[in-house]
């Protein structure tokens, strides 16, 4: 019983020096020190270059003109299809519009039989680690050349009596 009262009695001494911390944490009035003086690239030895800007266009408006086939503002079931429709028609190998099992399972079956390199129609350890997916890595964006040369001193800090720090 003693054990849950101390349990208790500690849990409670917990939650006091909690309380004491966030209200004594609340209640500094420490303000934030103040955002550095904007630097232009001409003082850093910077050569002056136009800032590329963005498209207007958005991702959703992108996608929404490459549906837009006829260029009318609107999308019709036809143009919203049509991906779907030639990804289809790829499938349908005998054109007969028609989709079998075989047809849709064409590079599957394909992929199957190049794994299965002792033709036994069963895939050993080997031969299936041979069928994962190898995915690209997403290209990185490209930084701006670096300017090799010397380096633009930094401007010197004074304290607050105006000494060189």
């Amino acid at each position: 019983m003693w054990r849950y009262l101390a349990g208790a009695a500690s849990a409670l001494l917990l939650v006091a020096a909690g309380l004491m911390l966030g209200r004594s944490m609340a209640g500094s009035n420490d303000p934030l020190p103040p955002a550095p003086a904007p630097v232009a690239l001409a003082d850093l030895g910077a050569p002056e270059t136009a800032v590329p800007t963005a498209s207007e266009a958005t991702r959703e408006e992108k996608r929404f003109n490459r549906y837009d086939k006829d260029k009318n503002g609107a999308v019709s079931r036809d143009e919203y299809l049509l991906s779907r429709r030639k990804a289809y028609a790829k499938l349908d190998v005998n054109g007969d519009g028609v989709l079998s099992f075989d047809e849709y399972a064409v590079k599957a079956v394909a992929k199957f039989a190049k794994a299965d390199s002792d033709r036994n129609t069963a895939l050993n350890r080997t031969e299936f680690a041979s069928t994962r997916v190898i995915r690209k890595d997403k290209p990185r964006p490209k930084c701006p050349p670096v300017q090799k040369g010397p380096a633009a001193p930094l401007p010197q800090e004074t304290g607050e009596d105006g000494d060189e720090a």
